[in-house]
């Protein structure tokens, strides 16, 4: 489903600056990986390129049979839009508006409205526990609950690829925990591919597998449940 093949970018230098040379990844349907590493080993960075924000200097990413890396800037966005989901450290909903509303958001941009969409994005926010609070600013959530609405949000529409970067920084260890629980169970639910990126070893044992990235590449680690 998703296959990055011999993977490298460098920065502008001189000379230029090695940031990832040589990586490869497989991830079939309903797989869940987490990603390790150092700061500055590359991790934002390999997520931004199999996001199709960034375009490697070598190698190639593919997505259910289409090559991310030969796309144009339009049909790279397309794609995110129809194929990607996102969670991030800092949430990114847009604070004035609802927990509906910014669950919705994905559905706008890919044509969905109406009543399927109302309907989507109640189902969704039921299976995260946040049907009450649906009409509440999100602005006016707690973070763990703003959490919940951003994991909403990445699958609402179905993504066959989730990628969360440090989804649990700002949270206490009792949201982180649900968080994790509830991201890597709508995964498994909806069938969809998951990178999630983290320094904690915590959030990185409630994956599938562990992989070390580091100056020497890529590596598989066994989860330590």
């Amino acid at each position: 489903m998703l296959e990055v093949e011999n993977l490298a970018k460098f920065f502008p230098g001189t000379p230029p600056r090695r940031v990832l040379d040589g990586i490869s990844l497989a991830l079939r349907a309903g797989e869940y990986v987490a990603i390790m590493g150092e700061s500055g080993s590359g991790k934002s960075t390999l997520l931004n390129l199999i996001a199709g924000l960034d375009t490697p200097d070598r190698g190639g990413i593919v997505l259910d049979g289409v090559r991310i890396d030969q796309l144009d800037d339009a049909a790279r966005t397309r794609l995110r839009r129809a194929r990607m989901g996102f969670v991030f450290q800092a949430f990114h909903l847009l604070p004035h508006l609802s927990a509906e509303a910014n669950v919705a958001l994905p559905l706008a941009l890919n044509g969905v409205r109406g009543a399927a969409a109302a309907r989507r994005v109640e189902d969704m926010l039921d299976a995260v526990g946040m049907r009450a609070s649906r009409h509440a600013a999100s602005n006016r959530l707690s973070g763990g609950e703003m959490q919940r609405v951003a994991v909403a949000r990445a699958l609402v529409h179905r993504p066959r690829l989730v990628l969360a970067d440090e989804p649990t920084g700002n949270l206490d260890a009792h949201a982180a925990g649900e968080v994790l629980a509830l991201l890597r169970r709508q995964l498994k639910r909806d069938q969809a591919a998951g990178i999630l990126v983290t320094h904690s070893e915590v959030a990185a044992g409630t994956a599938d597998r562990i992989y070390l990235l580091g100056p020497d590449g890529l590596h598989l680690r066994s989860p330590q449940r």
